[in-house]
C-alpha cells in the first residue's frame, strides 16, 4: 500500500476479483475520521480521490472480532449498490484490512448540523435528507440487511450538501441469519429498546429484533433533522437505557412547520 513510507506487497483476499484493490496503487493521505474499530483517511486509488478505511490486525479476541466485522462489511458493500449508499470501490486484507469507498467532501451530517446551530435546516432540505436516508434503508432492508447503527455520524453529505449517503456497515447484519446474533449494538441515543440487552442468541433461537430497529433510529434522526438538537440531551447512557427499556423515553415535535 503506497504511503509516505513506501509500498507493501500485494496479498490475496477472498473477494470477487472486480472488487480486489491493489495495495500498491493506494496512497494514504491525512486522517479524516476515527471510530472504535477503524481509522479513515483521505487518499488516492488509480488517480481517483477516495476514502480509505483501515482496520488494524492482531491476535487478541477483539482484533479477531474486528476481522469478522470487516469481512461482513465488505460482503455487504460489494453486494448492495444504491445512490444513497456510499459507493464501494474495493477492499484488500493484506498487509492490513482496507475498505476503499468514494470520498464525500461534504462531511458528516452530524458536523453539518452542529455548524448550523442554533439555526435549523430549511424544512424542505430536512425532508429531502430524510427521503435520502429512507431510500438507503429501504434498499438495505429489501436485501435483508439491518444496519443497526443509523446516526448522523454515519450519514455523509456530497460536496454540494444536497444529498445524504449512508456509510459504515461495520455493525450491519443479515436479518435472516440464525447464527449468533448479539444485541447491545449501536449508539445509545439512536438505539431501539430491543437492542438494550447483552443476551446472545444461539443457533435456532428467536432473535430479539429485526429491521424495525432501523426504523426507530430513523425516527430519532428525523427529529434531529427538524429540530437540530441532540436527542435526549443531558441524559447519561444509563438514564437512556432505563427510560427506553421501560418505554418512558419520549420526544415531541414542536417546530412551526410554516416558518
Amino acid at each position: 500500500m503506497g504511503s509516505r513510507n513506501g509500498f507493501y506487497p500485494v496479498a490475496e483476499f477472498d473477494l470477487d476479483p472486480k472488487w480486489l484493490v491493489d495495495p500498491k496503487l493506494l496512497f494514504v493521505g491525512p486522517k479524516i475520521g476515527e471510530g472504535a474499530h477503524a481509522k479513515v483517511y483521505e487518499g488516492k486509488y488509480k488517480n481517483q480521490n477516495v476514502a480509505i478505511k483501515i482496520v488494524e490486525k492482531g491476535d487478541t479476541a477483539e482484533q479477531i472480532a474486528k476481522e469478522a466485522r470487516f469481512a461482513r462489511e465488505v460482503a455487504m458493500l460489494s453486494r448492495v449498490q444504491h445512490k444513497n449508499l456510499v459507493k464501494f470501490i474495493g477492499a484488500c486484507k493484506e498487509p492490513v484490512m482496507v475498505i476503499v469507498t468514494e470520498l464525500l467532501l461534504g462531511g458528516t451530517l452530524r458536523k453539518h448540523l452542529i455548524n448550523l446551530r442554533p439555526r435549523c435546516l430549511d424544512i424542505r432540505v430536512a425532508i429531502g435528507f430524510a427521503l435520502d436516508i429512507a431510500r438507503a434503508m429501504e434498499c438495505l432492508h429489501s436485501h435483508g440487511i439491518i444496519h443497526r447503527d443509523l446516526k448522523p455520524e454515519n450519514l455523509l453529505l456530497t460536496e454540494d450538501r444536497r444529498t445524504v449517503k449512508l456509510a459504515d456497515f461495520g455493525l450491519a447484519r443479515e436479518e435472516s441469519l440464525t447464527e449468533m446474533m448479539t444485541a447491545e449494538t449501536g449508539t445509545y441515543r439512536w438505539m431501539a429498546p430491543e437492542l438494550y440487552s447483552t443476551v446472545t442468541l444461539r443457533q435456532g433461537e428467536k432473535k430479539h429484533y429485526n429491521h424495525k430497529v432501523d426504523a426507530y433510529s430513523f425516527a430519532i434522526v428525523l427529529w434531529e433533522l427538524i429540530h437540530n438538537k441532540l436527542p435526549f440531551e443531558g441524559m447519561s447512557n444509563l438514564q437512556l437505557r432505563l427510560l427506553k427499556m421501560y418505554g418512558l423515553a419520549r420526544m415531541s415535535f414542536r417546530r412551526n412547520w410554516l416558518e
